[in-house]
């Protein structure tokens, strides 16, 4: 029945290479077309969403007030809910966008984990506002969800279900971060996929370390409904 369908219905088969193809069956891709979305996707990375959001409300500078992270943490103590939203949605879609492109364009593989490692180093080190960007938790989330979408919900999921528990943003990003790579071998995922979600989670916990220190000695604040 699906070979009937392929042979009268030629846009399926368009759909099915280029919208829903999974990063291990993509094919390969010309080195020019691969470099080009590395830096296109570090490029946008690099668009510090906290900043922009800050300069746009007219917020103090999230890079030198609070905690001095500019992230949508930070960003809703210095300015609420609304800022803090735009924030996350800018820092989720830099991850989610490239790395979308990418899979349209039929890339898989190493080249797909490159493109995506790309725009999470855009965002920790951004071209634009002196290389001092984010912890990254969103943008790895963005690259998850387009990349490993399974793995990204359940990621997702945890980080929710502790930041419920305990109100403590650092703390969920900790523990989600943590679990990422156990569920991502769990999964029996291609080793290129694998290796990214490593990557990102040592990354992450690298920018988190002063968090940590905090939380060890229980000084590390949270949210609490007012």
């Amino acid at each position: 029945m699906r070979a009937d369908l392929d042979r009268v219905h030629p846009a399926f088969i368009i759909a099915k290479r280029k919208l829903f193809i999974s990063p291990a069956d993509a094919v390969a891709a010309p080195l020019w077309e691969c470099s080009l979305l590395v830096l296109l996707a570090y490029l946008l990375g690099s668009m510090a969403s906290a900043i922009l959001v800050a300069r746009a409300l007219k917020l103090p500078d999230p890079r030198q007030h609070g905690s001095r992270n500019p992230g949508a943490t930070n960003i809703l103590r210095l300015g609420g809910k609304k800022a803090a939203a735009l924030t996350l949605l800018g820092d989720l879609l830099k991850g989610l966008l490239p790395v979308l492109l990418a899979r349209a364009l039929g890339l898989g593989g190493w080249p797909l984990a490159l493109v995506a490692l790309a725009a999470f180093l855009g965002h920790l080190f951004p071209i634009y506002f002196g290389f001092r960007g984010g912890k990254g938790v969103a943008t790895a989330l963005g690259i998850l969800l387009a990349y490993l979408p399974l793995l990204g919900l359940s990621v997702l999921l945890l980080w929710i279900a502790i930041f419920a528990w305990r109100r403590v943003s650092s703390l969920a990003a900790l523990v989600a971060t943590l679990a990422a790579a156990p569920l991502a071998w769990a999964m029996a995922l291609p080793t290129p996929a694998k290796s990214l979600v490593l990557t990102l989670a040592i990354l992450i916990l690298w920018r988190h370390r002063s968090n940590l220190t905090r939380l060890l000695r229980g000084e590390e604040s949270g949210f609490h409904p007012s």
